[in-house]
Parts: C-alpha cells; structure tokens; sequence
C-alpha cells in the first residue's frame, strides 16, 4: 500500500516514514516529489483537520489511480497564549516558515510566564483519502511544559523548548526512538497503523 505524503516538510516526510516502517511494514510512505511536488495550499480553515483534508485533496487530485493521499497538519498550543500559535506554528514569526524565528518569538512572548503556567501540547492531524475519495481523520496530543530557553538541538520546530510528561529532557535532547513512541505525530500514526491492521492492509 503506497501513501503520498501531501508535505515539503523534510522533517515530516522523514518522521512518518520511519513511523510506517516501525509498525505497517506493507505501507511506504512517498513524498509528494514523486508526483511533481506538492501543489500550493493556503492554509486557511483555523483547524488543524481543516488544512490537514485541504492538503490532502490537492495532493489527492494529483494521484495515480491507486494512490492515498495522506496529509499532516500539527502545531503547538500554549495554555498561557490561549492555545496559540496552533494552526499558525509553522508561521509564527511570519510567513517565511523559518523554524528558528518562530522558536526565538516563542522563548519571547513566554518571557516572565511562571513554570507552573508554561503547561503546552502538540497536535497532529493525520487525514487519509483514499483512491476512491474517501476520508478518514485521525488526531494524536503529546502534552507538556515549556523551558525558558531552548535545550538541544535534536527534532524540529518548537522541540528543542518542549518537555513531554513523563520526562525530565526537551524533545530537543530525547532520542529519536523516544521521540518515535511519544510524539503527537507517533499517536496520530498509531492510530492510522492500528485502522489499517483492522481493515486487513
């Protein structure tokens, strides 16, 4: 079974490949590249699942008869900005999308904010169609704290600031296989694996 991955993102195709080879061996996951790139989308509905389904209908579009498109929508929501940035994350410090500005914008505006009201968590939305149009929705959390100050440099985005529960370390410094098992796109993805094992695929 092959997924089109509806993202440039490196990072997200990266990380959902090595989730499907972890728990669907039979499912390969292809960047859009392989079917001349991913067609521009304005990200524009205020959800998550909203741009993750517009995403994955362009990308859809674009398919061999046999393809599902798969899309991934995620970003961080901070108890103490009113669940911001959320759907903006990937824009937080504008529109270039520039990971280090929107990790340095945070550390700002979380400047003063006591430890005990830094509480966060990350969202993924994972949206499947498949060849015949058919859409399927599936939502992963992975909640925890803000530092003051970034620590590490492993992951991407807003990792190197994020403390999941359950650990004393950032995403920034957690190994990739912790990472794997704990991430809001790890249980989006669980959750996909766990629909294709029923359906027999």
């Amino acid at each position: 079974m092959k997924l089109y991955l509806a993202s440039g993102n490196a990072h997200k195709v990266r990380e959902l490949q090595a989730l499907a080879v972890e728990t669907s061996p039979g499912v390969v996951i292809e960047s859009a590249r392989a079917v001349g790139g991913m067609p521009a989308v304005v990200e524009d509905t205020g959800s998550f699942a909203g741009n993750a389904r517009k995403k994955a209908r362009a990308l859809h579009d674009l398919l061999p008869p046999d393809g599902w498109a798969l899309a991934d929508d995620s970003g961080i929501c901070v108890d103490a900005l009113d669940g911001a940035p959320g759907v903006e994350s990937a824009y937080f410090a504008g529109p270039q999308g520039d990971d280090g500005a929107n990790l340095q914008k945070l550390v700002r505006v979380m400047r003063g904010i006591p430890a005990d009201k830094r509480g966060a968590h990350y969202v993924c939305v994972l949206v499947l169609i498949s060849p015949g149009g058919e859409e399927f929705s599936f939502r992963g959390e992975c909640h925890g704290r803000l530092l003051d100050e970034p620590v590490g440099s492993g992951g991407f985005g807003y990792d190197p600031l994020f403390v999941p529960d359950g650990f004393d370390r950032t995403f920034g410094l957690l190994s990739e296989k912790i990472k794997q098992a704990n991430s809001h796109r790890a249980r989006a993805w669980q959750a996909v694996a766990e629909w294709l094992r029923q359906r027999g695929d």
